[in-house]
């Protein structure tokens, strides 16, 4: 390397998915300028001996508007609605400050543990108004130092059945909302919810996520008509449906049909375990579905998928941490990952996601942004498997956290 190329950061011998040996990486004006062994240049270095560098976790499936809320109601809901209602009733009263002190308490867990980009479905409607959405906007503002913030507007309790909530949309996006979503299961007229979600997503031109089939019912489903919404409207690559767990109640070959149809219009999927494991078959008094559909093997037959975080601390979900990586260790130990498949575990939360978001500046490759963490491990698979530390963090070649590996006493001699 020529010393007149000059880097700002060198991170030394890093290991990458896509290297077998450890290599250099060379930052220059927060970006990605050079991967080669032994960069001969005088720069600020980082010695990651050995250890896995991989470009930021993405989530793309949160609320934040509604997480941490353990404590304000009680807590014993056992179905969808039930925890709808919960959360309805709740946010009535949220203030802007509110969501915001949430949000970002949540935001900065995500954080260190490793996530750079995510998409935050925010609640849109007469209830709630636009705070949440004035709140989720300047926690983007606020965390744009470590963390890409996407903002998707969606009504929660209905579109056509809630009136003002049409306008409320779209004035979100008029305001700075970045893709739309629905939620058809809660409209009394489901098809036109999804009609009037795509009208306003072409009228933006945003891209659509949808909470979908939020069930264990496979004879009846809203998949089709999004299909087919996706087909009429050229919005291949566009459109990404959240949950879907009824796809886990299809027997193989339905399933695959099914897949086929998600490949060939492009339409990507979103599983959220931690949720869809809480809410789903909890009326059953023995051998309960798991009711997580299976996305790595739907990616092995062509859909685009992602392994996302959804609720944190909330009558939806009350666990959450916001670590991707133990939600795709989660995935893979529930949905019965074999080990030649970890790595394809680790793309749900990294790789694909961007992908499902279309960011095209996502990857360690020259010319990227330097987002990066680093993991205490050397291997993809690895990084599923022993669940490790994860160390430091950078976004634009700026470090924005750092995690100390912990120290054992042993007794003296």
């Amino acid at each position: 390397m020529n010393t007149k190329t000059a880097f700002d950061l060198i991170f030394r011998n890093a290991r990458t998915r896509a290297s077998a040996t450890p290599l250099d990486i060379g930052v220059a004006s927060g970006r990605i300028a050079a991967i080669e062994p032994r960069l001969a240049c005088e720069a600020t270095e980082i010695e990651v001996g050995g250890r896995l560098a991989l470009p930021g976790f993405v989530d793309t499936h949160i609320h934040l508007d509604k997480a941490c809320l353990l404590g304000r109601c009680a807590h014993n809901h056992g179905s969808v609605s039930e925890a709808i209602a919960a959360v309805a009733a709740m946010k009535r009263d949220f203030t802007v400050e509110d969501v915001y002190a949430r949000g970002a308490r949540v935001i900065e867990r995500a954080i260190v543990h490793g996530t750079t980009r995510m998409r935050t479905h925010v609640e849109i409607d007469p209830r709630i108004g636009l705070r949440g959405f004035a709140a989720v906007k300047a926690l983007k503002r606020d965390y744009a130092w470590a963390l890409d913030l996407s903002i998707c507007v969606f009504p929660q309790e209905g579109l056509t059945n809630d009136p003002g909530a049409e306008e409320l949309l779209i004035a979100a996006l008029r305001d700075g909302g970045e893709a739309i979503g629905g939620c058809p299961y809660m409209d009394t007229d489901p098809n036109a919810h999804l009609e009037k979600i795509f009208d306003l997503a072409q009228q933006f031109d945003v891209d659509v996520d949808l909470h979908l089939d939020f069930d264990l019912d496979p004879s009846w489903w809203h998949l089709e008509e999004v299909c087919r919404q996706t087909e009429r409207r050229n919005y291949h690559g566009r459109v990404a449906i959240g949950h879907a767990t009824k796809l886990s109640a299809l027997p193989p070959d339905r399933l695959k049909a099914a897949a086929a149809r998600l490949a060939k219009c492009g339409v990507a999927v979103t599983v959220l375990p931690a949720t869809d494991l809480y809410l789903m078959g909890r009326d059953a008094t023995h051998n309960a579905p798991r009711g997580l559909t299976l996305a790595h093997k739907l990616v092995a037959d062509g859909v685009l998928c992602s392994v996302a975080t959804n609720n944190v601390l909330n009558p939806f979900t009350p666990f959450g941490d916001a670590s991707l990586l133990r939600m795709a260790n989660f995935y893979a130990n529930v949905a019965h990952a074999g080990i030649s498949e970890f790595d394809t575990c680790l793309d749900l939360v990294t790789e694909l996601p961007a992908r499902l978001m279309n960011l095209r500046d996502y990857g360690i490759a020259p010319g990227n942004p330097a987002d990066l963490v680093i993991l205490d491990t050397d291997s993809g698979t690895n990084a599923i498997a022993e669940l490790p530390d994860m160390l430091m963090g950078f976004k634009n070649g700026r470090q924005v956290f750092e995690r100390r590996k912990p120290t054992l006493f042993h007794p003296q001699a």
